[in-house]
């Protein structure tokens, strides 16, 4: 078994809920304070609070408190492992057909 095993169950637990998956959709493009990210959440901040502890503890964000405003990050490279692993379960016809489309943007340049 590889050394990234337990790296990756942690990150595929982090990812199973919705409002997780939610808030790293959202931190993909910037960047942002904990108030904002609970906005949209019918759920109270302690509850929410949870949701990113998981997240943090999973390495799949960090965060760093400014006076009483705290600022949550996506962290780079947090999801390559999941990547990697993903990228290992494609059937050989997979990489055969993206070889096959990478051949063929080639010829038409």
């Amino acid at each position: 078994m590889p050394k990234y095993y337990d790296e990756l169950d942690d990150v595929i637990r982090a990812l199973a809920d919705p409002t997780r998956r939610a808030v790293v959709e959202r931190l993909a493009k910037s960047p942002a304070v904990v108030s904002e990210l609970a906005e949209p959440f019918a759920m109270a901040l302690p509850s929410f609070m949870q949701h990113l502890r998981v997240l943090e503890d999973a390495g799949v964000i960090s965060s760093e408190k400014h006076g009483r405003v705290r600022t949550v990050t996506l962290r780079p490279g947090a999801l390559d492992v999941l990547h990697l692993w993903l990228g290992q379960q494609r059937t050989p016809a997979e990489h055969q057909a993206e070889r096959l489309g990478i051949h063929l943007t080639r010829k038409e340049t």
